[in-house]
């Protein structure tokens, strides 16, 4: 059994797709750099190269389209078990067949990826509408968020583009990281020791604006409004609304 090991980096991966090509072999599994490989196992460390993973996005383009390319950056977010393997059988199907086979949905890894793809843009969909913005004392607004998958960075042009007049931060609290947003740029951001407030969504009464308690209110009595309680169907709110989402959701709490 071959490993490679890299930083889990799209760059990464792409660098993994040349050094695939280049050694002459197929590696069983790719996994992150730090992950334990098993006892006996032929491993191959992966060091990201800017260079090489943009002579094989040279290649793709020249063999796919540029929506069949976004759908492997986007599946590659997906985070799936093993689903840089099934990257990898794509594009080598894709730069050894004639025909194409973007379509080919009689291909098993055709169609798993066009089911990763819809699910993962659900997923942006799901985001974009159920972030809840909390206003800070310094007038941040601050929202968290735990996407099944790693889709907020998918998500930084929508929120820069609605919440442009305003500085924010989301924050991915199963991943650790978040958006920041000064009304110029929208950037990546990390936290050597993250507050409670980055895990739970709950902002101390102290870290709150003073209208934050009334806005708060008025959506719960929103939607207590819009409740009709003889026709309530949790089973239905729970499919258009998913559970996970409610524990960051004010109307919820």
């Amino acid at each position: 059994m071959l490993y490679y090991q890299y930083d889990k980096s799209f760059e990464g991966f792409l660098t993994c797709i040349f050094d695939a090509y280049n050694r002459k072999e197929l590696p069983c599994r790719m996994v992150d750099t730090n992950e334990a490989v098993p006892l006996f196992t032929d491993t191959h460390e992966v060091v990201t190269d800017t260079g090489k993973a943009g002579r094989v996005l040279q290649g793709l383009r020249k063999r796919i389209s540029k929506s069949a390319l976004n759908m492997l950056f986007i599946c590659y977010l997906s985070e799936m078990p093993d689903i840089e393997l099934r990257l990898f059988r794509y594009i080598q199907k894709s730069l050894t067949s004639s025909a194409g086979i973007e379509v080919n949905f009689a291909d098993d890894d055709v169609l798993f990826l066009s089911k990763i793809y819809k699910k993962v843009q659900s997923e942006i969909n799901r985001i974009k509408q159920f972030v809840r913005f909390q206003k800070t004392t310094d007038g941040m607004y601050f929202a968290v968020i735990a996407p099944l998958y790693n889709v907020l960075p998918l998500c930084s042009d929508f929120f820069q583009d609605r919440y442009a007049d305003q500085q924010w931060i989301i924050y991915d609290s199963r991943r650790n990281f978040g958006l920041f947003y000064d009304l110029k740029k929208t950037e990546l951001i990390w936290f050597d020791n993250p507050l409670p407030a980055l895990q739970t969504g709950n902002l101390a009464p102290e870290q709150q604006d003073d209208c934050e308690k009334t806005f708060q209110n008025v959506w719960k009595d929103y939607l207590k409004a819009t409740t009709i309680q003889e026709r309530k169907n949790l089973k239905l709110q729970r499919r258009f609304m998913p559970q996970r989402f409610w524990e960051y959701l004010v109307e919820k709490r």
